[in-house]
């Protein structure tokens, strides 16, 4: 099974991931497109779901609450925060579009510890990462710092010409402090949107070892193993990424084939 999920082009559904189409068991992702006017409903089920609008302005529901007319950015490369949603398991969700949006949906399996709660751009911790043409804008819009059961949501500018999640990491192995166990998915955007970029995903053994051209909207899924993305010349590129696991913490390992340009 190849790690690449492509995303559609036109139409309501994206992309959608569930931990059966991938097989492993914890992390779940979907992205959809709302015309202004159109409604979307489901329910959380067994899960916690965290909705980032990632463009124009919804509605989101639940039933003891709505969070009306968020979302501001035209662009996911506009360099701000999203808006987002915290929603616990066993929750009836309505997102109602103002305009044309853009909907992620990451989800993992919770028991329902936490409450609904709208997460606000201005509470969001931004940073800027690496160097030189390892630099990247960071954006943690659910960290292990603020309270969920599972999900951890992070979104990534990549400047055209860069390098990002590099040197390559890994969080394969339940082993804190050192390491974590995490599933992740990495949902791509480009810009200007014909471009690609590249990701590999390759564990120490090369049991596995894929080179994935991701174009915009693809999903790369992360069961295991080093994941670095690089961009080429004249196109950016984004991705939100989403990760949960048995522990929700994150602990990463480095390449130590690459680690030497961390102390350059």
């Amino acid at each position: 099974m190849s790690l690449l999920v492509k995303g559609k082009r036109t139409g309501r559904e994206i992309v959608t991931v569930t931990p059966q189409s991938a097989g492993w068991h914890h992390v779940g992702f979907a992205a959809q497109r709302l015309a202004r006017g159109e409604r979307l409903t489901f329910d959380t089920g067994s899960t916690e779901v965290c909705i980032v609008v990632l463009t124009g302005i919804v509605s989101v529901g639940i039933p003891d609450r709505t969070w009306r007319e968020i979302g501001a950015r035209r662009s996911v490369f506009e360099p701000r925060s999203p808006y987002a949603a915290y929603v616990p398991p066993r929750s009836a969700v309505s997102i109602d579009a103002h305009d044309n949006a853009e909907i992620a949906l990451a989800s993992a399996p919770a028991e329902g510890r936490y409450e609904a709660r709208l997460i606000e751009p201005d509470t969001i911790a931004r940073s800027v990462r690496g160097n030189g043409t390892n630099t990247r804008y960071v954006c943690d819009i659910l960290p292990q710092t603020e309270p969920a059961e599972s999900l951890l949501v992070v979104e990534v500018l990549t400047p055209a010409g860069h390098a990002s999640s590099y040197p390559p990491h890994k969080h394969d192995v339940d082993d804190i402090p050192v390491e974590s166990f995490l599933e992740e998915t990495y949902y791509h955007r480009l810009n200007p949107p014909q471009g690609f970029g590249f990701q590999r995903v390759y564990t120490d053994a090369r049991d596995l070892d894929e080179t994935l051209a991701v174009e915009d909207h693809d999903v790369v899924m992360v069961p295991r193993g080093y994941h670095p993305v690089v961009m080429p010349h004249g196109y950016e590129g984004y991705y939100l990424n989403v990760m949960a696991g048995p522990k929700r913490v994150w602990h990463f390992k480095n390449d130590p084939a690459h680690e030497w340009m961390l102390s350059r």
